[in-house]
């Protein structure tokens, strides 16, 4: 057997006998639809698309609620397309990892045109600029990661990229953003058309990102006389053209050689992962988990498709940000913190073995439902217990999800203020709760200072993961050793403390200082420290 339309067709019962669930619509119908009234053109061909956006779309077109496929357009890494969708027809296979570990195997078809964002590709950007001058089109989709959408250098000036563009204009712009937006200057061209034009990608107030990146170009373009000013007004004022906040959550890791060697058992050929020139992991299939959200602000000037159907959800910009405070400040990523934390310094490598730690299951049980869930942000349309219990006994746990405390501890420093510092300054706002209360947030506080040592609870170096305040944290925290003793550990995090873009607030100012040094003094005083720590404080041992 092999991952082709032919194939699907013809072998459709070996297929099935395997234990996949097929398309079942009829492709060349919805092909010949979606190439006369596209609907849903996404940029960012990888991972998370094919399992999550693909996937609804497909039980979409299977019950007969939608009658066109979605376009995949990738304009970062072209061999996704030339390497795993072309070769297979735009088919791929999901496998659902289940925290039973079963996998729940699906071929999704619903991707039935795939192109390069390319403008030495002709074909392709023609076929583009049609697309964006059809009057159908309802929504362009993104998930090109956030920094896809950076129109600036660190320092604040334009990056090199963008005013090459932006001097070049929308016929000759070569940056991903400037293809992006001179497909739009075509489709305002043809009668100002109206479009939504939608980040999916995981980070705060995402259509912001977007629309900040349209203003740029257009004023940009039209400063250096490459269009006219109702291009801005179209862009940014008329109405036509909308910028939906959304919120998604999915965790869908790299393709992993466990999944790729059973679907190998099923005698479907050509499913080999690869690593493109750019570094990119891409297979024809993809393995993600079951569980997944997508709130979108429902604001779309040509009509929206019909995804609630498939359990996305619309709602107002207001429930968007409501949602993905509830997830990142209490009820997912603060969990996931701190078992990248302490997960580093106990030596685990999987975030699931964890969960079989009993302390460092009742630790993340201990800041979700104690510490968090009094002062959690509640959306009304999901409720945030059974938010939390999912994540805590399906989720996370799940055996299948090969995802690392190492890469969970990236960046912690850009991570602690919001996953942690909203809940103590909600506390310290409160006139029900006292922020003294406090007993575990601060213990993972002391536990991340302790993770700067890089040093293992049995003394062994680790390599830290990337963070970009490490030139500025390590040479403070450069005389910290195992064995100190508690003055000198107090003396060397003290000034830290203070440094409330770290913390999220001034640790001192609210009086929790104190408590983090006597946790960091305990947590340092020797090999074993941290396990007995966690057993005084988490357990509630006493000598």
């Amino acid at each position: 057997m092999e991952l082709k339309r032919k194939s699907i067709l013809e072998d459709r019962t070996a297929f099935e006998k395997a234990g996949y669930r097929l398309p079942g619509f009829d492709h060349e119908q919805v092909l010949a639809n979606t190439e006369s009234r596209p609907e849903w053109v996404h940029f960012g061909a990888g991972n998370i698309f094919r399992a999550f956006q693909a996937g609804v779309c497909q039980e979409l077109l299977d019950r007969g609620i939608m009658d066109t496929g979605l376009i995949a357009v990738e304009g970062y890494d072209y061999e996704i397309i030339e390497k795993s969708y072309r070769p297979h027809d735009n088919l791929s296979i999901l496998a659902t990892l289940k925290s039973d570990a079963t996998v729940e195997k699906t071929v999704i078809g619903s991707m039935v045109e795939s192109l390069i964002l390319d403008r030495g590709n002709d074909t392709d950007f023609k076929r583009l600029k049609e697309i964006f001058s059809n009057p159908s089109l309802k929504m362009a989709s993104f998930t090109i990661t956030e920094k896809g959408y950076a129109v600036s250098a660190p320092d604040g000036s334009l990056s090199p990229a963008i005013a090459a563009d932006l001097s070049a204009g929308p016929d000759e712009a070569d940056s991903y953003l400037g293809k992006v937006f001179a497909l739009l200057y075509e489709r305002y061209k043809n009668g100002a058309l109206p479009i939504a034009m939608v980040s999916m990608d995981n980070c705060s107030h995402n259509g912001d990102k977007l629309r900040t990146a349209a203003e740029c170009f257009a004023k940009g373009w039209i400063a250096n006389g490459f269009t006219d000013e109702g291009f801005v007004d179209y862009v940014l004022n008329s109405g036509r053209v909308s910028y939906p906040w959304s919120m998604i959550d999915k965790i869908t890791p790299r393709p992993d050689s466990r999944v790729e060697e059973l679907l190998a058992g099923d005698n479907i050929i050509g499913l080999d992962a690869i690593v493109t020139s750019k570094k990119t992991w891409v297979a024809p299939f993809v393995n993600a988990e079951e569980c997944q959200y997508l709130v979108i602000e429902d604001d779309f000037p040509n009509g929206r498709l019909p995804l609630d159907k498939g359990g996305i959800i619309y709602t107002d910009r207001e429930t968007v940000d409501k949602v993905e405070r509830m997830k990142v400040c209490t009820c997912l990523n603060p969990l996931h913190t701190t078992l990248a934390v302490f997960g580093c310094l106990l030596g685990y490598t999987l975030i699931s073995e964890e969960m079989k730690d009993p302390q460092l299951k009742k630790l993340v049980e201990q800041i979700g439902y104690v510490e968090g869930l009094p002062v959690v942000v509640d959306p009304g349309i999901i409720d945030p217990k059974a938010f939390i219990d999912e994540v805590v006994n399906v989720r996370i746990p799940n055996p299948f999800m090969p995802d690392t405390p190492q890469r969970i501890a990236c960046d912690t420093s850009q991570k602690l203020p919001i996953r942690f510092g909203e809940t103590i300054k909600a506390y310290v706002s409160s006139d029900r709760l006292d922020v003294h209360s406090l007993k575990y947030i601060p213990l993972v506080y002391a536990g991340w200072l302790r993770y700067l040592m890089s040093v293992d609870d049995e003394g062994r170096a680790f390599e830290l993961s990337p963070d970009p305040m490490l030139d500025e944290l390590l040479p403070a925290m450069s005389e910290a050793v195992p064995g100190m003793d508690a003055d000198t550990a107090g003396r060397i995090i003290d000034p830290l403390l203070e440094n409330d873009s770290i913390f999220g607030v001034n640790l001192k100012t609210v009086r929790l200082d104190g408590l983090v040094k006597e946790y960091f003094a305990e947590l340092t005083a020797g090999p074993g420290a941290v396990r007995a720590t966690l057993d005084k404080y988490v357990s509630g041992k006493t000598d």
